[in-house]
């Protein structure tokens, strides 16, 4: 690494030794890092680009080994990683043994929680606030929470703000608006933060509030005449912040979040003020580069690129397609084969490849922002007049929305598809996005159909036979390329498997895409004179009780394999087919995601790690069978 700034900052204390100028250096320097970092592998890129002035300011103002810092929706922690004695080892973030992408209390005193999800920092940070004042009372220790305009309509957000008020004295709320979510945002909140931003009082807030704030003295009778102006010209602007007033938070905004010198004035001015605070910054996504700049949604989570200052030379883009173009090329064609099936998405149009849906059926595309049970209720009522929805969420996400799977479409028996993305190990994005907890949260409900497709050709399958079926459906698969087994096309029937071939050995029962590690396994098997058996499940509910049963009962030794937690999952519904049907469960054993989370890395290196890859599982056998032979 190269003699600069950035590389001499140890800490955050160091940042009080620059002058404005080396902070705007700083910055600079570390956009530089970014761009370099995405050169050698995909990162989130853009939002953190956005926050680089933010978090310098943040660092400088506050001490965050004694205050509280939770970034929401984790993935803008970069510029805060490089500044709290992580630069050093930054080039390995999102590498398996490296940096997670997250923040990570494990990494860093710096990092209080592991935030992966979206709208939670405002509930964590006033439940920090309100256990220090009931601590220590007389402690001047704040807590500030920075969340994006996409996740700020979270319904979580906004029970977190009703109880502001009445839980803490030392909260502040940091709305950064940068008019972006992964995708850009919808509703009436992002609706009310632009009249917001182009409120007359921001017009030339950029070119005249420094020489205001200048002259305005950091203590004292001064500060609270002038914040008292900044809130009543907030109020005579177009709406001015009167949600957030009338909320019980002191609302001061819009200021611009790329300049260090004005964020400093105004977060030194917040820590005076007794109450919570909502600050509202308007920050651009991908600023310091212009092609981030023009398409924020590419640049959120890019393929590795090479530039030349502020241009893309070559950016890398995979050649080979994953199941989510799959599921998403489904859904299209289901769409136009009956104008009764609609979609919905949770601000996640671009990373379920949605983008064609919804240009071609805009009145069916439904894209409800980072608001997942809301989306899985208004399912229901489409469900309950007649239509078919299908609910594309990840699989990590669509945990939010538990009790609406629940009472609002299990309950009533509607017809709503889930398309799970991102069902099982979701690579270097780390244990807040691998989706492994779905076949154990979906299988709990009365009526719910689960399903995972061994390959590509499954996907579509099921897709079609979820959109006849009368009761809710889930179809769960993975981030990973797609796969296609050569095979003799096998109808899809519910709770029906499929057998690729039967052993006298033992036998494979594969719920999901472990499947070609499966096969793979088994011909490994068969070359040194092992005739393992192979069943595609299909099903997670109902189970195929007659074929599994079958395996159990004439094979030496049956193996599931999911990639999914084991607690609560297929090889456990097996076990608990066994059981009822009185058959001795101990030729079963299961291989699965064990009971502790998983860390970041490639999924392929993941799955090795775990023994889940085609020798694992031929390792497996392998040991099974000369436990038979002993006996």
């Amino acid at each position: 690494m190269t003699d600069t700034i950035l590389s001499t900052i140890e800490g955050p204390q160091d940042l009080s030794k620059l002058s404005l100028p080396q902070l705007e250096q700083l910055a600079t320097e570390m956009r530089d890092v970014l761009c370099n970092l995405v050169a050698c592998r995909s990162a989130h890129f853009a939002s953190n680009l956005g926050v680089v002035e933010l978090c310098i300011a943040l660092h400088d103002t506050f001490d965050f080994l004694h205050d509280r810092l939770i970034w929401d929706t984790g993935h803008q922690i970069y510029p805060h990683k490089m500044l709290t004695g992580r630069y050093a080892q930054f080039d390995t973030i999102r590498t398996q043994g490296g940096l997670m992408g997250y923040p990570n209390p494990a990494e860093s005193d710096y990092d209080l929680f592991m935030t992966g999800h979206a709208g939670a920092s405002v509930s964590t940070a006033l439940g920090l606030a309100s256990g220090d004042d009931l601590l220590h009372p007389d402690d001047d220790r704040h807590s500030v929470a920075v969340i994006g305009d996409g996740a700020f309509p979270s319904g979580v957000v906004f029970e977190a703000l009703n109880n502001a008020r009445r839980q803490s004295k030392k909260l502040l709320v940091i709305l950064n608006d940068n008019q972006m979510s992964i995708c850009p945002p919808v509703g009436g909140v992002a609706d009310y933060l632009d009249r917001l931003r182009i409120n007359p009082m921001y017009t030339g807030l950029k070119d005249e509030v420094a020489k205001i704030l200048s002259k305005v003295p950091l203590l004292g009778d001064p500060t609270e005449r002038f914040l008292v102006q900044v809130k009543e010209a907030a109020k005579a602007g177009l709406s001015g912040g009167m949600i957030f007033e009338d909320m019980g938070l002191r609302y001061i905004g819009p200021i611009d979040g790329h300049n260090i010198g004005l964020l400093r004035k105004y977060l030194k001015m917040v820590r005076k003020i007794e109450g919570p605070v909502l600050l509202h910054v308007v920050t651009e996504k991908g600023h310091g580069f212009k092609p981030a700049c023009e398409d924020p949604v590419l640049f959120h989570a890019p393929p590795q690129f090479e530039r030349s200052r502020d241009r893309i030379v070559t950016m890398k883009k995979s050649s080979s397609r994953a199941y989510t173009h799959v599921a998403s090329e489904a859904i299209q064609q289901q769409m136009h084969d009956n104008p009764r099936v609609t979609v919905m998405t949770a601000a996640m149009c671009q990373g379920n490849k949605l983008e064609k849906v919804r240009e071609e059926f805009p009145e069916r595309f439904f894209d409800t922002g980072i608001c997942e049970a809301h989306a899985v209720a208004f399912a229901a009522g489409q469900a309950k007049v007649g239509m078919r929805p299908i609910v594309d969420i990840y699989s990590t996400f669509l945990q939010r929305s538990f009790d609406q799977i629940f009472q609002e479409v299990a309950l009533q028996n509607l017809p709503v598809t889930f398309m799970l993305d991102r069902g099982g190990l979701a690579g270097p994005d780390g244990p807040t996005h691998h989706g492994v907890f779905d076949f154990g949260y979906m299988r709990l409900f009365p009526n719910m159909v689960v399903m995972a497709p061994g390959d590509a050709k499954d996907l579509r399958a099921m897709l079609d036979f979820a959109l006849q079926h009368d009761s809710p459906c889930a179809i769960r698969y993975p981030k990973a390329p797609e796969v296609e087994i050569e095979r003799r096309p096998t109808p899809m029937e519910l709770g029906r498997s499929e057998i690729l071939s039967w052993g006298t050995d033992g036998c494979l029962v594969s719920c999901g895409a472990l499947l070609s590690r499966c096969v793979e396994a088994a011909a490994q098997l068969r070359d040194e004179g092992l005739d393992i058996g192979v069943v595609n499940a299909r099903f997670l509910k109902p189970l195929d009780t007659e074929v599994i049963l079958k395996a159990i009962d004439e094979c030496n030794f049956v193996v599931t394999v999911e990639e999914a937690a084991l607690a609560g999952g297929f090889g456990s519904a097996v076990l608990e087919a066994a059981a009822d049907a009185g058959i001795n469960t101990s030729r079963v054993h299961r291989l699965g995601i064990p009971d502790s989370f998983v860390e970041h890395g490639e999924r392929d290196e993941l799955l090795a790690d775990l023994r889940l890859d085609g020798s694992g599982i031929a390792a497996k056998c392998r040991q099974l069978s000369t436990r038979v032979s002993a006996h």
